[in-house]
């Protein structure tokens, strides 16, 4: 039986298992991907206190051998739910049970998806969430960038560097994220943008993207815009289903659980972009998978 047992490999899952072994206390992070959670779509991190720069990537790997030299196990496995059986909790995954005194949840979040039709076929066709990872596919082609938050802006950066043309498409009237990126980014000649637009048609041609269709919302004029591909940056959404009957879960399905961490379950806690907070930020999960894992080793020792 593991002291701590972390469901999610993130930033914050992997600080609880850092902060945990580091307490003397077992522990076995479980992810069923990538480890480094949606960091890894990151080209360039630039807001990590003593970083001047770094990849997403960078962070991850490093932050994976950090806790494996520190004693920390390791599990690729999706978990499909937890069983409460009071100072045992049983984490179920596809492949087998694992038992732990402690449970942190920190499962992040996924891309949200424009919800068109053919949209998951298009996926690796010609639709992409990540510039870093598809970007060089792209090289002196057109895209269109979908969003207009700090993660759109960011990805636009970087592809606008490998793109003839980057096409900007905002629901919203204006651009929301912050001023440094929306100034570093329209200042670039091949770069150009559309507000009060919403993307409701997806242009196909023997099964990859040609194309979105367009409307303007102030006129109702439709418009079809030629592309080689489409990055998608319109937000995430939580995967808090399976573990509602261990936390509550406010209206947008994060957990809702304040900076301590803690659920109505004892001996479950959460961390990380999986829950409710104003700020979603890679210092902010790590910040959570230190409280989380705290409050965890003091749950363990009668604390």
């Amino acid at each position: 039986m593991y002291d701590v047992i972390v469901i999610g490999g993130g930033p914050a899952g992997m600080t609880v298992a850092l902060y945990a072994v580091r307490n003397g206390k077992s522990a076995l992070v479980i992810e069923r991907g990538t480890f480094g959670g949606q960091i890894t779509h990151s080209p360039k991190v630039e807001n990590y206190p003593g970083t001047l720069s770094m990849s997403g990537n960078e962070f991850a790997d490093k932050t994976l051998e950090q806790i494996l030299a520190q004693g920390a196990e390791i599990e690729i496995d999706t978990v499909t739910g937890v069983r409460d059986e009071g100072a045992r909790k049983v984490v179920v995954t596809e492949t087998g049970e694992f038992e732990g005194k402690t449970v942190v949840i920190a499962t992040g979040v996924k891309h949200r998806m424009l919800g068109l039709p053919g949209e998951d076929e298009l996926v690796g066709e010609g639709i992409s969430f990540c510039a870093v990872c598809d970007g060089d596919f792209y090289a002196g082609k057109t895209v269109c960038v979908a969003g207009g938050g700090n993660s759109a802006l960011q990805e636009a950066i970087l592809l606008s560097e490998k793109c003839a043309r980057v096409i900007m498409l905002q629901d919203l009237p204006d651009f929301t994220g912050e001023p440094k990126l929306r100034e570093v980014l329209f200042a670039r000649p091949n770069v150009e943008k559309h507000v009060s637009v919403s993307i409701d048609r997806l242009l196909t041609e023997n099964g990859e993207l040609t194309g979105v269709g367009i409307t303007h919302k102030a006129t109702g004029e439709t418009e079809e815009i030629k592309c080689d591909g489409l990055f998608v940056a319109i937000g995430l959404i939580p995967e808090n289903e399976p573990y509602r009957d261990l936390c509550d879960l406010n209206n947008y399905g994060y957990f809702d659980s304040d900076e301590r961490c803690l659920t109505k379950t004892p001996g479950v806690f959460v961390a990380g972009d999986c829950r409710s907070k104003a700020i979603r930020q890679v210092a902010t999960a790590i910040s959570d998978g230190a409280v989380a894992a705290l409050a965890a080793c003091r749950y363990v020792d009668g604390i």
